[in-house]
């Protein structure tokens, strides 16, 4: 493992935390449906929610199953977790949908269109709701996997610098190592077919490359 000063891990995780965030409008536009995809960051859900309470889309809808980061530590699917939350804030039973299945960002935006369907809705725009740094990848993945061809689709987060980003239930250690197995596989998805190819600056590969050397390696594909 090579050694790496606190100050450079900040600025490597930095890069490549700005890099996977696309940096979309804090304000989306309205949408049919807003999308939150499930995750160990329950400010994803809180996010959702409060699109939703501030008129942006008649539908809020969550997907996800227990992953390797929350069977431990949620009681339900990723998708029951963050609908409770929605509930909390106000969000009506009957404007929410849950989708508590899919295991994998392909699963959730393929398991999620076959849920609308279901219910006879064909959404022609959505709001994508994740994690800052995964931002990119739920979109690449949304353009590759999402059946219907003409969908506007905006992507957005909880709205926090990666400074801000880390707390107790997203210790910085791990928010790095996941940071750069999401960003390795936005390198090696597209060959898979899972998602669309996308450019990586060398200076975000380089900054990845260092955070490997420095044992943050924990999530790599």
């Amino acid at each position: 493992m090579a050694s790496s000063s606190a100050a450079q891990v900040d600025q490597d995780a930095t890069l490549l935390y700005d890099y996977l965030r696309m940096g979309a409008s804090p304000a989306p536009p309205p949408a049919d449906v807003i999308f939150g995809l499930g995750s160990l960051d329950t400010r994803v859900a809180a996010r959702a929610a409060q699109l939703y309470l501030d008129g942006l889309a008649p539908w809020l809808l969550f997907s996800g199953a227990s992953g390797k980061l929350t069977r431990d530590r949620f009681n339900l699917p990723e998708a029951e977790v963050f609908a409770d939350i929605a509930r909390s804030m106000g969000v009506p039973d009957d404007r929410i949908l849950v989708e508590p299945l899919a295991r994998n960002t392909g699963e959730n935006v393929r398991f999620a269109h076959a849920l609308l369907a279901e219910r006879g809705i064909t959404p022609r725009s959505l709001i994508l709701v994740q994690k800052p740094y995964m931002e990119r990848r739920a979109w690449a993945t949304f353009q590759k996997q999402w059946p219907d061809d003409a969908v506007a689709v905006t992507v957005t987060s909880p709205q926090l610098a990666f400074a801000e980003y880390p707390d107790k239930g997203n210790p910085k250690e791990l928010v790095v190592s996941v940071m750069v197995g999401d960003l390795m596989r936005i390198e090696k998805y597209p060959a898979l077919g899972f998602q669309i190819e996308q450019e990586i600056p060398p200076p975000v590969m380089e900054a990845a490359q260092r955070l490997i050397a420095a044992g943050y390696d924990k999530h790599l594909p």
